[in-house]
């Protein structure tokens, strides 16, 4: 039976030994040390474990959860930095090796870095490389306007962030459309807001529609309740001025309070909004 390293797999117990459990691979069988095995585990049960090469080089099975699998896009901080590789904290007792050859720049401990988590062909271990654009592409688009997608942001550009979107593309995140703290390696959901030609993508932070208006009515209630329950905001304010103290376009905010207005939790008074 062939076992998918990088991966979880629902292998059964085949043997017991002091040191932990053999799971079947068809061939002797997989170790499951026994500081990994889940309490009451027995022969004949089908235990869910992550495969990989340890120390010594063996394919080695564990209940632990690592941070990336095999073809995860995530952000790992290096612990050690070697003349032939980094290596990166996975989540496991192994660091996740990625060779010089497949860094941007030399990597520096205790720096996180966004990396591509595979297997390698030749070696069968899994490995980490932060050149993975080959991976992207916006030829044969996958998404359409309205749809509600998975970001994961990319780097930093003048006008915003270059984000992945659902693991095979990539578009612009405009720094209008952002109202919180982001950093490289965030994930969160959005959605496509325009396609441009070329297939260039803009997409927007949230939930589209009246779900993301929600979402900032819980902003605005919280601000109003830290601020004595009255703001001197309104619909005559500058539009910098909203955004500079609700991390929210003018358009959004006059959305979000007009929506709080009709479910009676605020009330529009002259020169701003009071809480009810």
């Amino acid at each position: 039976m062939a076992v998918d390293i990088g991966n979880f797999n629902l292998l059964k117990v085949i043997r017991e030994v002091s040191f932990g459990l053999y799971l079947d691979d068809g061939d002797q069988g997989i170790l499951l040390p026994r500081r990994f095995v889940p309490p009451g585990a027995a022969i004949g049960d089908e235990l869910n474990v992550f495969l990989y090469h340890d120390g010594e080089d063996r394919l080695i099975a564990t209940t632990q959860q690592p941070l990336g699998k095999a073809g995860d896009m995530v952000k790992l901080r290096c612990v050690n930095a070697t003349p032939h590789g980094a290596f990166l904290d996975n989540g496991l007792m192994k660091d996740l090796f990625v060779p010089t050859s497949k860094q941007l720049g030399r990597m520096r401990a205790g720096a996180d870095y966004l990396v591509y988590v595979y297997v390698d062909e030749q070696s069968q271990r899994l490995t980490a490389t932060e050149k993975f654009e080959y991976l992207l592409s916006n030829d044969a688009l996958t998404v359409a306007v309205g749809d509600a997608v998975q970001l994961l942001v990319y780097r930093r550009t003048d006008i915003g962030y270059v984000v992945i979107i659902n693991g095979q593309h990539t578009g612009v995140l405009h720094s209008n459309e952002i109202y919180r703290s982001i950093q490289v390696g965030d994930k969160f959901e959005g959605f496509i807001k325009n396609i441009l030609e070329d297939n260039k993508i803009d997409v927007a932070a949230g939930k589209q529609g009246y779900t993301r208006v929600e979402d900032a009515s819980e902003k605005v209630l919280r601000l109003l309740q830290t601020h004595g329950g009255f703001l001197p905001y309104h619909d005559k304010s500058d539009p910098e001025e909203i955004y500079a103290f609700f991390s929210m376009s003018k358009k959004t905010f006059k959305m979000t309070t007009g929506n709080l207005f009709k479910q009676k939790k605020i009330q529009f008074e002259e020169g701003g909004i009071r809480l009810l």
